[in-house]
C-alpha cells in the first residue's frame, strides 16, 4: 500500500507542475513576485477574457502558488513561495542523481582513455 504522505506529495507536485506548464500562469507569477496585485492589474498585459483570467488564477490558487484576499469587490493576489520550494527540492534530488551518474561516466571514460595504448 502507498504511504499517504507520498501520495499527497505526488498530488501536490502534479498540481504545481501543471500550473507552471502554462506560460500565462508563469507570467502571472512573475508579476506577483514584484508585489501583490488585483486580478484586474494581474490580467492587464494579457489579451484574454475575464473568465480565462479567473481560470488561470484558480489553477494557481489550487496549486498553492497564489493566495487571494477579497477587499470589497476587489480580489488581491499574492505569490505563495512554499510550493515553489517543494518543486525545487524535488528537482534538486534528480539533479544530484544525474550529476553523480555523469560524474561516474566521466570517471569511467577518463580511466578508459588512460588504459589505451
Amino acid at each position: 500500500m502507498v504511504n499517504n504522505s507520498i501520495s499527497q506529495d505526488s498530488v501536490q507536485l502534479n498540481l504545481i507542475f501543471s500550473a507552471l506548464s502554462d506560460s500565462t500562469r508563469r507570467a502571472m507569477l512573475l508579476k506577483l513576485a514584484d508585489k501583490e496585485q488585483s486580478i484586474a492589474d494581474l490580467s492587464a498585459p494579457f489579451n484574454i477574457s475575464k473568465s480565462a483570467v479567473t481560470k488561470h488564477v484558480k489553477v494557481l490558487e489550487n496549486a498553492g502558488l497564489l493566495r487571494r484576499t477579497i477587499h470589497g469587490r476587489v480580489h488581491h493576489c499574492r505569490l505563495a513561495v512554499d510550493p515553489l520550494h517543494t518543486a525545487s527540492d524535488w528537482m534538486a534530488f534528480y539533479q544530484k542523481f544525474w550529476n553523480s551518474k555523469l560524474d561516474a561516466l566521466d570517471s569511467y571514460l577518463t580511466s578508459s582513455e588512460k588504459d589505451k595504448p
